[in-house]
């Protein structure tokens, strides 16, 4: 462990929780590298991992935008490729790049498919389902919309799915403004926490965490998300 996470961790106690405005000034101060950190959060669910029905996933908006720049690939027949770019696709083919994905490459952040290319794409299983890339019709990946969906897409949309029991995002960078970062906090918490699953007995949120990029996790006391 070197000294700047050393002083780190003496500042925080790792067992207790606290505030959230107390949680997000931790996370901020002990951001302490030279590049900007990003503010992560992990949320751990009362599910079942298991149970199909109790899996959660979806796609949100941040109030604040981290400013980063997506790239989107789009499979597409030919009728449909001047649409994806005209949009600001960066990536865009069919049966070329099928294949180079098939081979490796991943450079993008986010993958939509028009429906009628899915019965390939799907194909990819092995190469884009570990890296949650994997286009779905119930997040608006799967469409002719080339359009909405790109934009949508370079607009910052967040996807997030359970890995286990933990719902992870990055949420915030460590130059925000403190009161937007307790918003995309916030925001994302709520949109979990209206997930819940049916049969769901007791909490369904269980623990909260956020952390910088390179520095420790710190709890939320739950109730001070005041929901």
């Amino acid at each position: 462990m070197g000294k700047r996470l050393k002083n780190i961790i003496a500042e925080i106690d790792l067992s207790k929780s606290y505030s959230l405005e107390e949680a997000v000034d931790m996370a901020i101060k002990t951001a302490t590298t030279k590049f900007n950190e990003t503010i992560d959060i992990c949320i751990n669910l009362n599910i079942d991992p298991k149970n199909g029905e109790q899996n959660v996933r979806g796609k949100i908006k941040l109030p604040k935008s981290l400013g980063k720049n997506i790239k989107v690939c789009v499979f597409a027949s030919d009728s449909k490729q001047q649409e994806a770019k005209d949009a600001g696709a960066d990536v865009v083919g069919s049966d070329e790049l099928l294949e180079k994905v098939e081979n490796g490459f991943v450079g993008f952040d986010r993958c939509i498919s028009t429906p009628d290319m899915m019965s390939k794409v799907g194909k990819l299983g092995k190469v884009l389902g570990p890296r949650n890339l994997m286009p779905n019709p119930k997040l608006g990946s799967v469409t002719n919309d080339l359009k909405k969906a790109v934009e949508d897409a370079k607009a910052g949309e967040l996807e997030f799915k359970n890995s286990d029991t933990l719902v992870q995002a990055g949420v915030a960078k460590s130059n925000f403004e403190k009161s937007d970062v307790i918003k995309n906090i916030k925001f994302f918490y709520e949109t979990i926490s209206k997930e819940r699953p049916s049969g769901i007995k007791g909490d369904f949120v269980k623990k909260v965490s956020i952390s910088p990029t390179m520095g420790p996790g710190i709890n939320i006391n739950l109730d001070s998300f005041g929901v």
